[in-house]
């Protein structure tokens, strides 16, 4: 079936867009749309995607749901849109950065900025009901985004995994060490932050394996 996303991806992807249970997916994401209030708005389920060409992927990190709040979804994991307020658990990423590289922490949440530099922020389900966390889990969303992270551990070289938390852990289980560098920590959450996720120095720790391959570091 035809799904408008960034040419690479969609030959990378495209018998994951033609199996049974996307056209389901399709099916029920569009029922949603047309009776509910969804997040993000349509046009941005993708964004993750669009932003970061399959090919200009360098770094990926795994998210859960989109936000389930007014304007805060914009298809982009931990990201939110210029002038929301920045969420929890983007403030601790902002925090771990800042002790990490000494970089001044932003005003905005929005991390479009890294997107356009080859970081692929991947939401595990790419669609919320409004108010509803978890509410477009097990449709078929988790299916599709593991053929996406097996499909960078096979076909790419020399990539960045950042698993924060056990959900990311567990969905990034069979990516391919001898390939890439997998980083696992706790959740940025504040929750769980301060159990290891401070002073995990994923960001420096990046950086310092894109130069050793050749490759441009991440302004962070």
């Amino acid at each position: 079936m035809e799904v408008k996303i960034e040419e690479g991806w969609k030959s990378q992807l495209d018998n994951e867009f033609n199996k049974p249970y996307f056209h389901e997916l399709v099916r029920f994401v569009k029922g949603e749309y047309s009776s509910k209030t969804i997040y993000p708005p349509p046009k941005m389920i993708f964004n993750a995607f669009n932003f970061t060409p399959f090919n200009q992927t360098k770094v990926v990190i795994v998210g859960q749901d989109p936000y389930h709040q007014p304007h805060q979804a914009n298809g982009l994991c931990f990201s939110v849109n210029d002038g929301i307020r920045i969420p929890p658990s983007l403030v601790n990423i902002y925090k771990e950065i800042n002790l990490d590289l000494g970089t001044p922490i932003p005003a905005s949440g929005n991390l479009e900025r890294w997107a356009k530099q080859g970081v692929l922020l991947l939401n595990a389900t790419l669609t919320v009901r409004a108010g509803a966390a978890g509410s477009h889990q097990g449709k078929g969303w988790e299916q599709f985004t593991d053929s996406v992270i097996e499909s960078l551990s096979t076909d790419r070289n020399n990539l960045v995994f950042m698993l924060w938390g056990a959900y990311a852990q567990k969905k990034g289980a069979t990516i391919d060490q001898s390939k890439h560098l997998v980083m696992r920590s706790p959740h940025p959450s504040p929750l769980s932050a301060h159990r290891g996720f401070f002073g995990n120095k994923h960001f420096s720790k990046a950086n310092e394996y894109l130069i050793s391959k050749g490759k441009r570091p991440i302004e962070w």
